[in-house]
């Protein structure tokens, strides 16, 4: 236990010293299985508990709500014990949750290892929380799957709970959240794959546990950790896709260690949108060398224009902050965006389209910029634009303004260079665009020198 012991000691190191945001929290918390969801301009997550980094096993002994303003920074607002819910004792199978916002309550559901679903009620993240029923919501025998790892969507009004591992069921909740309108039906998915089942011939686990829905433009998007399948109807059928890992997805140092089917196995997590932008939250075992104490990581996400998810990057400076000595810094990355939209180039990337007048990009906590003096973007501006670069949001001081001349190219990007003051210590930018048109740039990248 003396390595283990000796890399969570490092990393703790990295978090409060160097520039690593994943994991999200410092890798000796074991946090673990993050639901995120954002109310009122704050970002809220419950996850689980390992125990301890010596967990021979899953020993998962409670659950907690955390809360963040920039996915950098959070703070524990509650730390729900099983003896407040109606497993009444000690309990160390505290297995994953899901929440939501309604009617001014929040509802934070819980699994009882995987032969129950419960709820808590409380009137904010920070409690109190009350156990309304005293009993499970969802109890085994009730569906041919095990009921364990819920998850909530809410469509056209209406809000459902899913749950279940390698078959997943679906079922309406009533007005008051704590019990079912109807009787939970199966969701179809044709064609599934899993961290088991990777090669489509397992039918007896043919995906996973841990489900999540969320829909994007209309479609609807069924996941277990990072397989996915996509549909038109929200109860299926589904067609699955694709996993959203690959081999290149991985920076040095966060691919391995990894579980024993590999880096496909183990993701559990959620999608969610915050100030224009998506992410996914999820599991990493890779900073700590063992499946029983885990730790959270956050990534970008984005969508091709077939609805397919492009692979995640999976590093250690996380999202809503950047290092401007590692390179470029991809304009799709952004922390907060106007109305603009993200467009996928011809070699598979992505570029920040449909720039107006006013329109903005906001990179938050810069590293690095101490000793840089200039700037370079990666623009297709076939109008001529011109951009102007506030201290911390659209509104705050001026810092810089730059006029990009028209480019003649129509396609790709052009490079376009400029003088930047130097910065002292972490800065946040953002980036307004100035023109006479409704569509003035591309916008593929940008980087200090």
């Amino acid at each position: 236990m003396k390595k283990r012991t000796f890399l969570l000691l490092g990393l703790f190191s990295l978090q409060f010293i160097g520039f690593s945001q994943n994991p999200i929290l410092p890798a000796e918390e074991g946090v673990t299985d993050p639901h995120i969801r954002i109310y009122d301009g704050t970002a809220y997550m419950t996850t689980c508990h390992d125990r301890s980094i010596d967990n021979e096993w899953f020993n998962i002994d409670h659950w907690r709500m955390y809360s963040s303003e920039d996915l950098v920074n959070w703070k524990l607002e509650y730390a729900l014990q099983p003896e407040e819910t109606y497993i009444g004792t000690p309990y160390d199978q505290c297995w994953a949750t899901d929440f939501i916002k309604k009617d001014g309550k929040f509802y934070w559901y819980f699994s009882e290892h995987n032969h129950g679903v419960g709820v808590m009620v409380a009137e904010s993240p920070g409690g109190p929380w009350t156990d309304p029923l005293g009993r499970p919501l969802l109890k085994e025998g009730e569906v041919p799957t095990d009921p364990y790892d819920p998850g909530i969507v809410e469509f056209e009004g209406e809000y459902y709970i899913f749950f279940g591992v390698w078959d997943f069921y679906i079922a309406r909740l009533n007005e008051d959240m704590i019990s079912l309108a109807e009787q939970p039906r199966k969701i179809v998915i044709n064609n599934p794959r899993g961290p088991y089942n990777q090669d489509g011939l397992n039918t007896e686990n043919p995906t996973d546990d841990k489900p999540f829905i969320h829909i994007h433009k209309g479609k609807f998007y069924l996941s277990w950790g990072c397989f996915y399948a996509m549909s038109d109807n929200l109860f299926g059928p589904y067609e699955y896709v694709d996993v959203i890992l690959n081999d290149s997805s991985f920076a040095e140092g966060y691919k391995e260690p990894t579980w024993p089917n590999g880096y496909k196995q183990g993701r559990h997590g959620s999608f969610f949108e915050f100030h224009n932008q998506w992410y996914f939250a999820y599991d990493d075992m890779s900073q700590t060398g063992t499946r029983f104490f885990r730790n959270s990581f956050i990534s970008y996400v984005h969508y091709r224009e077939n609805g397919e998810i492009a692979p995640i990057r999976v590093d250690g400076t996380g999202v809503g902050q950047y290092d401007a000595s590692t390179g470029s810094i991809e304009a799709e990355d952004y922390f907060k965006a106007s109305k603009i939209s993200k467009v996928e180039t011809r070699e598979g990337g992505f570029m920040v389209a449909d720039i107006g007048d006013g329109d903005f990009l906001t990179y938050p906590n810069i590293q690095g910029l101490e000793e840089k003096s200039r700037i370079e973007f990666r623009i297709l501006a076939p109008q001529g634009a011109a951009i102007v670069i506030h201290q911390g949001s659209p509104g705050g001081d001026i810092i810089a303004s730059y006029k990009l001349k028209k480019s003649r190219a129509q396609t790709g990007s052009v490079t376009y260079t400029f003088d930047f003051p130097p910065q002292e210590g972490k800065t946040s930018l953002s980036f307004v665009f100035r023109g006479k048109k409704d569509k003035l740039l591309k916008f593929d990248s940008f980087s200090f020198h």
